[in-house]
């Protein structure tokens, strides 16, 4: 699919004090990548400078514009970058992987033989190179330099890994469910209540400072993964007081100047939440009550429901499939006696259509013949809004103490119609078939808050680093008045009319049905980490331990209606989708009318926890001039409840298990520009809340009801890795690698036609 051929039509940057000229850049250790705090940075022609702060990271301002040489020293090594351009009115980024090397009486002076470009090119890939594991790096300096909107655009330009929907991120062909995310080192939950993934396009592109794709396991990380762990990191100081704004358009080639559906809603979905048109009507009586009342008390409340079935066409118009963008973002920086204060804030807005075809086809198969159960084709048209706001404060003592405030706010919402067309043999078996037309309307509004506190503490006198957070997560999804009708015509004959696919049950999700569904999750992370480093013949060994804790709350509930037909009435069948379900088609029940009921009972509604805890203890051991190993172990004791509290109710499951989780990496440098790597280690997967719990949903897209399984179990999964990497020159990669997996016991979704799909 073609998109964004437009990619913006207005552009406006406010930056504050236009004449300042400022160097910013971070220092990293050339053998560990591991940023080096207390660095000095000087510019060589003015002597003035700075030094480098818990997170190797400088920034100070210089006398005029130009081209201008960097001297950087730290434990009696100085390393000299030329050709540094410096341009009025704007930051200049450089970034150095500093070499080591052993303290002598003299100062060693490195100079750069390649430009200041070429270093900073260099420093890109010094943490892919010299982390200690397998992993791929994504530096704000690359960001800048590209159009990407949100953390799910960026990570597309990484090879190995592909996206979904734009957002669903996959590595290594392994699906989201494999794959986990940290945001600022906190382990992230799933932002989709259905399926175990992270909506990558939730953080806007501009505070995004850098991103790590780990795809191998070291016990320092979390252990429920395969395919990799992402690590994005927002920006928290800035270098100095700024404000930026963006607007912009685009366009997809898909959907401009073509026909797009869709249907009445209400005067806020642009914002991203429903104002109330879709809501339960007020009044309407509780579940409980509900159930209860009369036929003729319960076709009185369907009539007000509202009555909106069918999608509207819009035909070739041009405005509604353009797409809409704002960013807003600023922050500021404050030193005192020798601390410093910044903080940085966003808002984003994006609006967007988009139109997708996908096809549905079930085969299932005895003694070697298949048989079809249904064979759709689908036309999606969404509108989907991303709305959301950073805030971040971080406070940095005496360059050795840093303590964080990190808050994301997002709304992601999916409006939509889906237009069915097809072949249905389950009404009529094969090979004649009942020919489809079928409806779903639906608004999914996904709300997802995060807020956490760190600190980061070098404690230089024992040569020790103390890493500690908490955080707390909410995601609510609202799924209000999900819609569903279909149209049958018999044994797809063009000379009979279509009629309404509603049948005499009263508990039918499939069509004619009207859906509500609520949920809350709550989660609770805390956790810290103590390295502290030797040395051992001259050469430095570090050992790692920490302790992580997290806790998962799950409120859910939904109230399914269902329209049915207790007797046929073919003439009322035939009735248009704007016309069928109109109050004076609603009766008793026995007078050949529509009647109306909720489907009640404790399978539509469910509670659930989880509490993991976590311990690991880590080496990373320098054996030799050419071998690096970092091994430990990684002990996880997770315990689940799902359905109810009470052991006697037939939803309850529980499930509590602990995994001992090793893990060794090795790497031999060959030469300096030579990495050879092996890997091996035992991760798991663990089912979610969803795919453990009862409650059947009709999935209009599967064109199937979905239910959870409460016998899963985890799935244990063996990684192995070999990867050769040659850095030829400054700022260039090759890397060839193969790797192997084996899972026990994997998750998969399979159909059971003898449940009805």
């Amino acid at each position: 699919m073609r998109k964004l051929l437009l990619s913006s039509i207005f552009y406006l940057i406010a930056q504050l004090a236009f004449s300042q000229v400022t160097i910013d850049g971070k220092v990293t250790d050339s053998k560990t990548g591991a940023p080096l705090a207390g660095v000095s940075v000087i510019e060589k022609a003015s002597g003035k400078g700075t030094s480098t702060d818990i997170d190797g990271h400088y920034a100070f301002k210089v006398e005029a514009a130009g081209k201008i040489s960097l001297l950087f020293s730290y434990n009696g090594v100085t390393q000299q970058v030329d050709d540094v351009e410096v341009n009025e009115g704007k930051i200049t980024y450089q970034n150095l992987s500093l070499v080591q090397r052993a303290t002598t009486e003299e100062a060693i002076i490195i100079r750069s033989s390649s430009t200041a470009r070429q270093v900073t090119a260099a420093s890109l890939i010094a943490f892919q190179k010299n982390t200690n594991t397998v992993a791929q790096v994504i530096s704000a300096e690359t960001i800048r330099r590209s159009p990407d909107k949100n953390t799910g655009e960026v990570l597309k330009r990484i090879p190995g890994t592909s996206v979904q929907e734009g957002k669903y991120l996959v590595v290594r062909g392994l699906a989201d469910r494999y794959n986990a995310a940290m945001l600022n080192g906190v382990l992230m939950s799933s932002t989709e209540p259905d399926r175990k993934t992270f909506s990558f396009d939730i953080i806007p592109s501009n505070m995004i400072d850098n991103i790590v794709i780990n795809k191998a396991f070291v016990p320092e990380y979390p252990g429920e993964w395969a395919g990799g762990i992402i690590q994005v990191n927002t920006k928290d100081v800035p270098s100095r007081d700024f404000f930026e704004a963006q607007i912009g358009t685009g366009f997809n080639s898909q959907t401009i100047a073509k026909d797009f559906y869709t249907y009445k809603g209400g005067s806020t979905d642009f914002l991203g939440y429903d104002d109330g048109s879709r809501a339960l009507p007020a009044g309407l009586p509780r579940r409980g009550i509900f159930t209860g009342l009369t036929q003729g008390e319960k076709t009185t409340a369907a009539s007000t429901f509202s009555n909106v079935w069918s999608a509207q066409k819009s035909s070739g118009t041009v405005l509604p499939a353009l797409s809409q963008s704002l960013q807003l973002s600023g922050g500021f920086v404050k030193k005192f006696s020798g601390n410093k204060l910044g903080a940085i804030f966003g808002l984003t807005y994006n609006r967007g259509t988009k139109r997708l075809n996908f096809q549905n086809q079930v085969n299932t198969f005895e003694n070697g013949v298949a048989n079809t159960s249904y064979d759709f084709d689908n036309e999606k048209y969404s509108e989907n809004i991303l709305a959301g706001a950073l805030a971040n404060i971080t406070l940095q003592l005496c360059r050795n103490n840093k303590i964080s405030f990190k808050n994301i706010l997002n709304v992601n919402t999916t409006n939509y119609a889906t237009l069915r067309t097809g072949k249905d043999f389950e009404t009529n078996p094969p090979p004649t078939g009942d020919n489809v037309r079928a409806t779903e309307l639906a608004f999914k509004a996904n709300t997802f808050f995060n807020t956490q506190i760190t600190g980061e503490h070098n404690i230089r006198s024992v040569d020790s680093k103390l890493h500690w957070f908490g955080s707390f997560n909410i995601l609510d999804q609202y799924i209000p008045d999900q819609r569903r009708l279909q149209y049958n015509q018999a044994n797809s004959d063009p000379s009979q009319p279509y009629r309404a696919y509603i049948s005499g049950s009263n508990a039918s999700q499939k069509s004619g049905s009207r859906y509500f569904g609520f949920l809350n999750d709550y989660i609770y992370t805390a956790g810290a980490d103590v390295a502290k480093t030797i040395k051992v013949n001259n050469r430095e060994q570090t050992i790692k331990g920490g302790y992580f804790f997290q806790v998962k709350d799950r409120l859910f509930n939904s109230r399914p209606f269902a329209i049915y037909l207790p007797q046929d009435n073919q003439e009322l069948l035939t009735l248009s989708p704007d016309k069928i379900f109109a109050p004076e088609n609603f009766g008793n029940g026995f007078d050949n009318k529509f009647a109306f009921n909720e489907l009640a009972g404790i399978n539509y509604r469910y509670i659930a926890n989880s509490i993991l805890n976590a311990g690991f203890l880590q080496l990373d051991n320098q054996i030799g001039t050419k071998l690096r190993v970092v091994w430990g172990l990684r002990v996880e004791d997770f315990d689940q409840v799902i359905g109810s509290t009470n052991s006697k109710d037939p939803r309850h499951v529980y499930n509590r298990v602990r995994d001992y989780l090793p893990g060794l990496n090795a790497t031999y440098n060959v030469d300096a520009k030579t990495n050879v790597r092996v890997s091996a280690s035992q991760t798991v997967v663990r089912p979610e809340f969803r795919e453990l719990s009862t409650f059947q949903f009709y999935d209009f897209d599967l064109g199937s009801v979905i239910a959870g399984n409460k016998g899963l179990e985890r799935t244990k999964v063996s990684n192995f890795d070999l990867r050769y990497e040659l850095y030829p020159r400054a700022g260039e990669l090759f890397t060839i690698g193969a790797f192997y997996k084996y899972f026990d016991k994997p998750i998969e979704q399979f159909f059971n036609p003898n449940t009805g799909g």
